[in-house]
């Protein structure tokens, strides 16, 4: 399994016309494309650099199924047919209703918000997603963590918004300096962007707040505040 944040930003290259065994970069992942259902991945939006700097060019759409990781970054192998309309036709892509997830907003079918679409856990090869990590988007994030949601739980698209299943605000929260501090991890209950804004005040409170908002952790989870700053510094 990989994550989307994995492939984002990084180098991709394609063969050199004329050229079977040397490469030239095309761009950067700019964003994950996912089928129309929204459980699948079907290829990446590759940022090009601009034209002598200052004219923008459009994204290319590469297929997943033409791409390979290689030191560094990804290539892409295959013909023609990897890449934009010729990809789009061969893999009988519906392209207007092809979604991206990415920073996307993510509520229940009840209304509850439970943040952004921070990433998200796929098969490499089928490119069928595992689950959804809903989080904040900024500081409460890396020190809470982010919504591990199943792709089972995801209803559909709908005004902008992600939709999922009542039982994605039951998510536990996963990975951040909480869940690394074990206690904190174990009793914290995953209510989205809720739970993330009370963190985000918190950390502007100093790390006592923070404790104080995710329970009996106040000198233990202090500790990891103050670990962070560090490794930020």
């Amino acid at each position: 399994m990989r994550k989307v944040s994995e492939y984002s930003g990084k180098p991709v290259y394609v063969p050199k016309k004329g050229k079977t065994t040397a490469y030239e970069r095309l761009g950067k992942v700019h964003m994950a494309v996912f089928s129309p259902k929204g459980k699948r991945i079907v290829g990446f939006l590759v940022k090009r650099p601009d034209i002598a700097g200052m004219i923008k060019r459009p994204d290319t759409f590469v297929a997943l199924d033409a791409i390979s990781k290689v030191d560094g970054g990804y290539r892409v192998s295959g013909d023609e047919t990897s890449f934009d309309e010729k990809a789009r036709k061969r893999l009988q892509l519906d392209w207007d209703h092809c979604i991206m997830w990415s920073g996307m907003d993510a509520k229940t079918t009840k209304g509850k918000v439970l943040g952004y679409v921070s990433d998200a856990v796929f098969n490499e090869t089928t490119g069928a997603v595992e689950s959804f990590l809903i989080g904040d988007g900024g500081m409460a994030e890396s020190l809470v963590g982010l919504v591990q949601v199943p792709a089972s739980m995801l209803v559909g698209y709908e005004k902008g918004f992600m939709i999922l299943t009542p039982e994605a605000a039951e998510q536990k929260l996963t990975g951040g300096l909480a869940a690394k501090a074990g206690e904190a991890s174990a009793r914290a209950k995953a209510e989205g962007a809720k739970a993330a804004e009370k963190a985000g005040k918190a950390v502007d409170k100093g790390s006592k707040a923070l404790g104080r908002q995710l329970g009996k952790t106040k000198g233990m989870f202090g500790a990891f505040v103050d670990e962070f700053k560090k490794a930020s510094e």
